[in-house]
């Protein structure tokens, strides 16, 4: 991984995590319906970690196949010179995103629907694979649930496919998907203090703002430079600098 992609992967590490608040509304009733589909004699432990750690891996599987598909889309984008109308989209997303999270405005939902046709062919052949007994039918039951319509997931698949690569939009949608782990494991494990901290009003409002902000940095324009240009040293500052080393 080059020095250049390392903010990246943290910034959808970030996104991730952030979206705590987020990942409990959409998928914490499934994950604990899954803990509870899970026999009761492997509910605690090693067993329960195993069942709920293959679940989770079928579903960041699944986030990062949709991450190559839709980064060959951005790359295909990209060629045509489209890349900016590509950052506005995800741009706009996440602050829909942020707005969504703090309960500000509600419009996400639409976006959501988009994929409601093709969670409606998904949905039942999930639910045959419950009860799980084996990380096997856990591992499966993820990957299929991965494709349930999730604004946040929609958001920053866009995102991801904005660089304009498949590999790195993969790579991204990896690393967005590690960012979600402690929120839905810590749910499927029934972790009541963490989830009742993520669901902190003040929380949910800080995690939405900063999401906001990202957002806005992401759509085009001068305001990066300007940001950029105001952190950097002044040109005089680094010139005496570098003759001070020369010096030395």
């Amino acid at each position: 991984m080059t020095a250049d992609l390392l903010p990246q992967v943290l910034t959808a590490l970030a996104l991730g995590l952030l979206g705590g608040g987020h990942c409990i509304g959409m998928c914490g009733g499934l994950m604990g319906a899954l803990t509870l589909a899970i026999p009761a004699d492997q509910r605690q432990g090693w067993p329960l970690w195993r069942i709920l750690l293959s679940y989770n891996l079928g579903r960041i599987t699944s986030y990062t196949i949709a991450g190559a598909l839709l980064g060959s889309f951005g790359w295909a984008l990209q060629g045509m010179g489209l890349a900016p109308v590509l950052r506005t989209i995800a741009g706009l997303l996440m602050i829909c995103m942020g707005l969504y999270l703090a309960n500000w405005w509600s419009g996400l939902t639409r976006i959501e629907s988009v994929g409601r046709g093709l969670w409606r062919q998904v949905e039942p052949r999930a639910r045959k694979l419950l009860p799980v007994h084996r990380p096997g039918q856990a591992l499966v039951l993820g990957a299929l649930w991965g494709w349930l319509p999730c604004g946040l997931v929609y958001s920053s698949l866009v995102w991801a496919s904005s660089h304009g690569s498949s590999a790195t939009s993969a790579l991204l949608m990896l690393a967005f998907g590690v960012g979600t782990l402690p929120t839905l494991l810590a749910t499927g494990a029934a972790a009541d203090k963490l989830t009742t901290l993520l669901r902190k009003r003040s929380l949910r409002v800080g995690a939405a703002s900063l999401i906001i902000a990202f957002g806005l940095w992401t759509l085009p324009g001068p305001h990066q430079q300007w940001v950029i240009s105001a952190l950097s040293p002044p040109a005089s500052l680094q010139e005496s600098s570098h003759q001070e080393h020369a010096h030395h």
